[in-house]
């Protein structure tokens, strides 16, 4: 394995190891901070998961049975979807609609709502799977005024597929014993792949918002004018 990993504090293993007795509540804390903090984004989710369920099988790291590790595991994720949710529901509209450029502008809540109609709950449910979007959606749909019983619904067979399934993924992985030598030898550079490729989706939405937000303006511009003459 790399020396002390390349990123050390995103590194499912170093934080593990340092958790100690801790490790499955701060895994758990980590899990719920995903969907239910808006600075979720950054932590490392999915690999955390599968290190998770491939260390259960083959080092015992948590003390517990896999079921009821994949199940706390779930419930954390269940529990951050929830909370998300609220954040939007009671306090996302202000937030949103203070700023009108990047991540959090009012265009980007109308587009989503517009996603939330075309593809209902299923979007709860992908977006499990998606880094970044299963850290907003939860809040977008709040924003939007998804109703409470159906997002929770959706919520909740997100949270079970997510949490209990790829726990269980790392889980079955440590059964493959070539496999899982590949999982944890090489999981630093899966982890700067994952931050790479968030941190410049996220940078190229960011910019991307800002020049369609500027044509807009522009040929709303370009339109008052013809209308003037």
């Amino acid at each position: 394995m790399l020396s002390a990993g390349l990123i050390p504090w995103l590194n499912p293993e170093t934080i593990i190891a340092y958790a100690g007795p801790w490790a499955l509540l701060v895994v758990c804390f980590i899990v719920f901070a995903e969907t239910g903090l808006l600075v979720g984004f950054i932590l490392p989710g999915d690999t955390l998961l599968v290190i998770s369920g491939l260390l259960t099988k083959t080092s015992d790291v948590f003390g517990l049975n896999i079921w009821l590790v994949s199940l706390l595991i779930a419930v954390a994720a269940f529990v951050g979807g929830e909370v998300g949710y609220f954040i939007g529901h009671k306090g996302g509209p202000a937030v949103f609609e203070r700023k009108e450029s990047g991540l959090f502008s009012r265009k980007n809540v109308d587009r989503t709502n517009a996603f939330f109609e075309r593809y209902g709950g299923l979007t709860v449910v992908l977006a499990r799977f998606v880094p970044i979007v299963r850290t907003f959606a939860p809040v977008a749909a709040g924003v939007g005024r998804m109703p409470w019983r159906r997002y929770s619904l959706y919520n909740l067979v997100g949270a079970v597929l997510w949490g209990f399934g790829l726990t269980m993924l790392g889980f079955g992985i440590g059964f493959i014993p070539w496999v899982a030598q590949i999982v944890t030898e090489y999981i630093d550079l899966i982890l700067v792949g994952v931050v790479v490729l968030t941190i410049a989706g996220t940078v190229w939405h960011y910019f991307y918002e800002r020049a369609k937000a500027r044509r807009e303006v522009a040929e709303a511009d370009g339109v008052h004018e013809h209308r003037t003459r």
